[in-house]
């Protein structure tokens, strides 16, 4: 089935500090198909203005930040208490939701970051996606391997503190694409009111 036979609009909302999670929301975006369109937090935790009316008309968001301190970095955080008027007006309500992160060590707590994200998809009464790629656990895996960080909330990336975004893990970078599918793809089954079985 045509991942993109349905046609959405997937907004990918994001800050990265030194370009590793830029690497991350592009691969989400050549696999969440055309529509896709990047969302950049500036260093002082803002987006443009008519951003936010990209974010209003899509079917799905997905939330992207490094991992700073066990959680996402202030600039995603204030955007997201910026949201707050969109929370209380309902405005993500019913909309498809997803994150990613990457952070310089394997654990990293990156793991608390995918929960924020989740808990604040939550709160917009939003639908989140999960992963659909067993894990690389095996002692023949390797580094580019998809899914060698063992998430199953969202995509994580692991990615040396001294390495550039272009040495960044393909695997890790393969992962999220196939995330953005998977994504576009749910909503799209959503969209045309089909379910995955139909």
């Amino acid at each position: 089935m045509n991942p993109h036979a349905t046609p959405v609009k997937t907004a990918i909302v994001y800050h990265s500090g030194y370009g590793h999670t830029t690497r991350m929301a592009i691969a989400i975006a050549e696999g969440s198909g055309p529509d896709a369109v990047l969302v950049a937090i500036d260093a002082e935790g803002n987006i443009a203005e008519d951003a936010w009316q990209i974010l209003a008309g899509a079917d799905a968001i997905l939330f992207g930040s490094p991992t700073y301190m066990g959680g996402p970095s202030w600039q995603f955080k204030r955007f997201a208490d910026a949201s707050s008027k969109i929370w209380f007006e309902g405005g993500w309500q019913n909309k498809i939701f997803g994150g990613f992160t990457n952070s310089a060590s394997i654990n990293g707590d990156k793991l608390n970051t995918l929960e924020y994200f989740f808990l604040l998809a939550g709160q917009h009464a939003g639908i989140w996606v999960g992963m659909d790629i067993k894990p690389a656990n095996v002692k023949a895996s390797k580094r580019d391997d998809l899914n060698r960080m063992g998430s199953y909330i969202a995509p994580m990336a692991q990615t040396p503190a001294d390495a550039s975004p272009e040495e960044m893990s393909s695997g890790d970078l393969e992962t999220a694409r196939l995330y953005g599918v998977r994504v576009a793809l749910i909503a799209g089954y959503l969209r045309s009111g089909k379910s995955q079985s139909a």
